[in-house]
């Protein structure tokens, strides 16, 4: 029976490997546009594309943890019951954030709301799925549920998130030059995006080790996914004001620290934990 020899850097792997099953999906995702193809072919391909980081921990697991079940480290990340105060607290600040936004945009367009892009409730289930699938569930798994994981046994969960968060930024930034922007215009989306992104990477650690159940994080992404999908308005404008306030939030828990989730004696009971089966 042929043993795997274990991997020496499996994060630089696993975001090396990311990438590269990322990009030619993402081009036939582009593909689809081109040929004019049903716009329920392009949310499909779209989809399988988002999950490139689960991909790529299927593919590297054995080298990662020689001899272990890759199903019972997926049930393993789950296993832990959800806290309904965690739960509670992360839909509230979202919605909270989503309606401050709303707020924003109404003020500064003479009292006129925004508009919609959802208008049924069959819209609002196709566009509630689409999210998740195209989105947390395809990469959870692999960035919170084993990136940040191991790499928190090296360095705070703080700093392992901004690191975390940074390269999970880059990963997206195929998508970057799709939007249409050019110029200072681009410059802004970008930096607005990576502010917006490690932002939600710190929130999502906090919560995550407060309750270490991967659909923590899971919501919390699909939350930020969602609600920011249902405005219609400029997309510069809308992320701009959705960084500043998961920025706001971020930094009121590095702040709080609470139960030192973000730095403290947790960071030491980690370093020290065996790799969870």
């Amino acid at each position: 029976m042929r043993v795997e020899k274990e991997l020496k850097r499996p994060i630089a792997s696993f975001i090396i490997l990311t990438n590269i099953i990322f990009l030619p999906l993402f081009l036939l995702v582009g593909t689809t546009i081109m040929l004019g193809l049903p716009k329920v072919v392009f949310d499909i391909v779209l989809c399988i594309a988002s999950w490139s980081s689960t991909f790529a921990f299927m593919i590297l697991f054995k080298r990662i943890y020689p001899g272990q079940s890759f199903i019972s480290y997926i049930k393993d990340k789950f296993k832990n019951k959800l806290k309904f105060s965690i739960v509670t607290i992360v839909i509230s600040t979202q919605v909270l954030i989503a309606v401050a936004v709303i707020f924003i945009i109404t003020s500064k367009n003479n009292g006129i709301m925004p508009s919609f892009t959802i208008s049924s409730v069959g819209m609002f289930i196709y566009l509630f799925l689409k999210n998740l699938f195209a989105g947390p569930l395809g990469e959870e798994l692999g960035w919170r549920g084993f990136a940040q994981n191991e790499l928190q046994k090296k360095h705070t969960p703080l700093k392992t998130s901004i690191i975390i968060g940074f390269w999970w930024g880059i990963w997206h930034s195929p998508i970057w030059f799709t939007t249409g922007f050019k110029g200072i215009n681009l410059m802004k989306y970008i930096t607005f995006f990576m502010i917006a992104v490690i932002s939600i990477s710190i929130i999502m650690t906090a919560f995550y080790n407060l309750n270490k159940n991967l659909l923590v994080p899971i919501m919390i992404h699909q939350l930020f996914n969602f609600l920011i999908g249902i405005i219609s308005w400029d997309l510069i404008a809308l992320i701009k004001y959705y960084a500043i306030l998961y920025l706001l939030v971020a930094i009121i828990l590095i702040a709080i620290n609470p139960r030192k989730a973000l730095y403290g004696n947790i960071s030491s009971s980690i370093k020290q934990a065996p790799l969870e089966v």
